[in-house]
């Protein structure tokens, strides 16, 4: 017997989202299915042909590899027959043999590591997300076991919490390839959270939840702070990360400016009070690149810190809506790992890349202050009552602390216990729904639907606690 899910609907819902509600019920029937048994020689020669193809066309045409790679896949395509099997090891000897000549040792360095963006709410609600996180990590650990190179990373601590709560054998599973270095749990917050809208203590609720949580459950705390797609940077992020026990930051969101390109890619952000961190956004100007020459071939044209460090962060695999890599991608990745005209690429976790920029970077440059965002901006006029009540629930959540504080420390016999689970679990949803998709206001109305119940049981919780309390 076999369980499928499955869903119709493409990233951006059931249909026209413009033209009816994201919530609208249509029912589907799934006829048939095939199960195959994929040829293998064949596939590899299909990867093989993607890699030199692309090779071809996006080298330099007055480089000679460029032309070695178009001359490369002619042969390998007149080599095949369709009709005969036999012809397809004729055909990957000649690109096998392209692909085998390594790259230069001096070339450009990249860091690739598997990733899944996963909105944890936007165009789908809460729920669904508990769903594509399952979905998506567990294909990942199957990948695991094919690749046993591969590395990825995922983020969010409420992700990770909820498929405990749903899947707990699939989280086992996810602890013992944390445990091996293989899926790497990174980013130190409780979610991917807005950085404009909540208060500075709100944004150090999240890093308080989430590194206590990935602390708790993988043994360690997070040192890269990763926020690849949020809509601005407060100025006072350096100093609560360093605060957090986190050094390292990364983001994409920037390469999306509409008016002024920002200059840097890896460059140390400076905060108010001087604290700095290692900053990187990858050159490839992407979170969810496909594993394609142009891609590498980007992330050293684009690079805008040549002269300081010779190597980048490469982020791969299906996002926003979840999936992650695909086997395709990694097999791509294998055969550019290292072959001429290509930059260099090593599958690490990203404490690496930060460390070795560390050590090896000549003095990079320094950014003080906010990291402006120039699109989006819209976003922050919408869903008002929304604001409204994640400010008034920061206030709440403050006020019912300070008098449990002060109950409980001279309740003298009066038996007043600081409700210190109840407390954690209220900061749990205002920061949940300070995601960067929900506070700002750009999701659809099904998710203000799930936030308006939260923010409900934030407030009236918090004003029985202080009721209590006072």
């Amino acid at each position: 017997m076999f369980y499928v899910e499955i869903a119709c609907n493409g990233l951006f819902g059931n249909g026209n989202y413009l033209q009816r509600p994201q919530d609208h019920i249509i029912y589907y029937q799934l006829s048939s299915a095939d199960l195959a048994a994929p040829n293998t020689a064949g596939w590899a020669l299909l990867h093989d042909l993607e890699v030199v193809n692309e090779m071809a066309g996006r080298l330099p045409q007055e480089s000679p590899r460029s032309w070695q790679a178009l001359t490369a896949a002619n042969g390998a395509v007149n080599a095949f027959e369709h009709t005969d099997r036999a012809t397809v090891d004729a055909a990957r000897a000649i690109t096998g043999q392209f692909l085998s000549t390594p790259s230069n040792p001096a070339s450009h360095q990249v860091y690739a590591i598997g990733h899944c963006h996963i909105d944890t709410a936007w165009l789908w609600p809460f729920a669904e997300t508990r769903r594509k996180t399952a979905r998506s990590w567990s294909t990942q650990l199957t990948l695991m076991e094919s690749f046993p190179e591969y590395r990825f990373t995922a983020s969010q601590a409420q992700q990770f919490e909820w498929l405990k709560q749903d899947y707990p054998s699939l989280f086992a599973r996810i602890q013992d390839k944390a445990k091996t270095g293989q899926f790497i749990p990174i980013g130190g917050t409780w979610v991917e959270m807005d950085c404009n809208i909540p208060s500075g203590e709100s944004l150090v609720r999240q890093f308080l939840l989430g590194q206590r949580f990935f602390k708790e459950h993988f043994g360690q705390t997070c040192d890269v702070f990763w926020l690849p797609d949020t809509f601005g940077y407060s100025s006072q992020l350096p100093q609560i990360v360093r605060l957090a026990g986190a050094r390292y930051f990364f983001t994409q969101k920037l390469s999306w400016n509409n008016i002024n390109r920002f200059p840097n890619t890896t460059f140390r952000w400076v905060g108010l009070d001087g604290s700095h961190v290692l900053a990187h956004m990858a050159p490839s100007e992407t979170y969810g690149a496909q594993c394609r020459p142009g891609e590498l071939i980007d992330s050293l044209k684009k690079h805008k810190d040549i002269a300081y460090s010779n190597e980048s962060l490469y982020l791969f695999g299906n996002g926003d809506g979840g999936g992650g890599p695909l086997r395709a991608m990694l097999e791509r990745l294998r055969r550019m790992a290292n072959t001429d005209g290509l930059p260099r690429v090593k599958q690490a976790h990203p404490r690496e890349f930060y460390q070795h920029v560390e050590e090896n970077a000549k003095e990079l440059v320094a950014w003080r202050g906010e990291l402006y965002f120039e699109l989006h901006r819209g976003t922050y006029t919408s869903q008002s009552n929304n604001k409204l009540w994640n400010r008034q629930s920061e206030f709440l959540l403050r006020d019912a602390e300070l008098l449990s504080t002060i109950a409980s420390v001279g309740s003298r016999g009066r038996g007043f216990e600081y409700p210190a689970a109840e407390l954690t679990r209220l900061w749990k949803l205002v920061c949940l729904c300070q995601f960067h998709d929900v506070v700002p206001g750009s999701a659809i109305n099904m998710v203000y639907r799930d936030s308006d119940k939260m923010y409900e049981t934030v407030r009236a919780t918090a004003n029985r606690i202080r009721h209590d309390a006072a």
